[in-house]
């Protein structure tokens, strides 16, 4: 996986990969390449949102237990 990949580029480079798709501007010869670097930026985005709802999710718990305690 690249090292400087992030979600905002991922996402962008599945919607380049989808619209070529769909607009059936992708040749035979490598449409296999285009919707295998899919599934990969695909993996990539959904474990980043699942660490992100983690994070998020822990943040949230603190916050509450903070306030709890300061009661």
């Amino acid at each position: 996986m690249e090292q400087h990949l992030t979600y905002e580029s991922a996402f962008q480079e599945l919607k380049v990969i989808a619209a070529e798709i769909e607009n059936e501007s992708v040749s035979v010869d490598v449409l296999a390449e285009k919707v295998k670097r899919a599934a990969v930026l695909i993996e990539f985005c959904q474990k980043k949102l699942r660490a992100t709802e983690t994070e998020v999710t822990n943040i949230i718990k603190q916050m509450e237990n903070n306030n709890t305690t300061e009661k």
